[in-house]
């Protein structure tokens, strides 16, 4: 026989066969994502105990400078965090980033010239801010943070005493996980970020990384497109995504659902309907709009919910612990992962994920409120 002939028939029966290990190997991964989402989709948070605090401080004003209050998950923590306030007996204050760094730094030095007792930095990176926290902290500011960045615990560079958050990895891996899941091992994805967030970043790196490792799937584009901008950006690049892709675009991956508002409008006027692809998984923060929509189905199937109201009153406890100079809880939060199949059980009927573990009662006796 011809050697080159035998050659290329090797060449391409290598192309046209999988090997029963790689086979194996594609399988096994599936099924691991799949166990990942039912330990993900559990009542991890049925339980809810802390290290035991101090009582309350008195007379203590804490302001809120939130990254941008048109962002759903900034909004749920302030919303928990002014309860909290409110049941403490402290006087607080909401400052809007709107979105950009400049309005954000410009929020921070309104706080610092306030002067208040607590700093809260809500959803934002302020690596350009660093001047003004360390003023902060000279002037025995305490300061705390929501999503500063992927990781919880403190930030010593950045002067935060402790970032509160669920770990951005776990949240990334459930997600994609979940496409991996439900796509038996076929998910072909767009991922949205927002590149201004180091977080965002970092999620969207993560559910990227998972995705490549899955034989079957694949990352269709890697899209970094602000969040102030998604209601005249989103339309158009699912427009785009569609038309490139066409049917093989079958999930999309974001690192908030706030993407998703302005998608699934865009995906009923190209004539998708519910059911269809793409099916929308959100690394975020479980939006009142996105528990909506998964649901009905509407084209959202799943966001990483974090208990937004829970983290706005453990930045109270976390800033009365440093009033009292006592060391931060180390409490995080577990990924929990919010589908058609247990939304209800996951606060789904009230559009929010807010734990029935008794947690505004653990607070208010830890602070030994009457």
């Amino acid at each position: 026989m011809n050697y080159k002939l035998k050659a290329l028939t090797v060449l391409i029966c290598a192309g046209c066969l999988t090997p029963p290990a790689m086979a194996d190997a594609a399988s096994d991964y599936v099924q691991q994502a799949k166990e990942i989402v039912k330990n993900a989709s559990s009542d991890s948070l049925s339980q809810f105990s802390l290290p035991k605090g101090p009582a309350a401080a008195k007379d203590k004003t804490v302001i809120f400078v939130a990254s941008d209050l048109k962002n759903s998950g900034v909004l749920g923590v302030v919303k928990g965090y002014q309860e909290a306030a409110k049941a403490i007996g402290w006087k607080v204050r909401v400052l809007d980033g709107g979105g950009s760094v400049p309005a954000q730094s410009s929020a921070l030095k309104q706080a610092l010239a306030l002067q208040p007792d607590g700093i809260v930095v809500g959803g934002f990176t302020p690596n350009t801010m660093i001047p003004t926290l360390r003023k902060a902290k000279k002037y025995g500011i305490r300061i705390v943070s929501w999503h500063a960045t992927p990781e919880p615990g403190p930030i010593p560079n950045l002067y935060i005493e402790d970032n509160i958050t669920s770990s951005a990895d776990d949240v990334a891996k459930v997600s994609a996980m979940y496409a991996i899941a439900k796509s038996d091992g076929h998910a072909h994805v767009v991922i949205l970020t927002d590149g201004l967030y180091s977080i965002a970043v970092r999620k969207a790196d993560v559910m990227k990384s998972y995705i490549e490792k899955c034989a079957g799937c694949s990352v269709l584009t890697y899209a970094d497109t602000p969040l102030a901008n998604t209601s005249t950006r989103i339309p158009q690049l699912t427009y785009s995504m569609v038309q490139k892709y066409g049917d093989k675009y079958n999930y999309t991956l974001a690192i908030n659902d706030l993407y998703f508002d302005y998608m699934a409008p865009a995906l009923k006027s190209l004539g998708k309907k519910k059911g269809q692809g793409p099916f929308n998984i959100s690394a975020g923060d479980g939006s009142e709009s996105a528990f909506e929509r998964i649901r009905n189905g509407d084209f959202q199937v799943a966001t990483v919910a974090e208990p937004l109201s829970l983290h706005g009153w453990q930045i109270i406890d976390e800033l009365n612990r440093l009033f009292h100079d006592q060391p931060i809880s180390g409490y995080v939060t577990p990924a929990h992962l919010v589908t058609a199949d247990n939304i209800h059980s996951s606060g789904g009927d009230r559009n929010l994920y807010d734990p029935e573990n008794g947690y505004r009662d653990y607070y208010k006796a830890s602070w030994k409120l009457k």
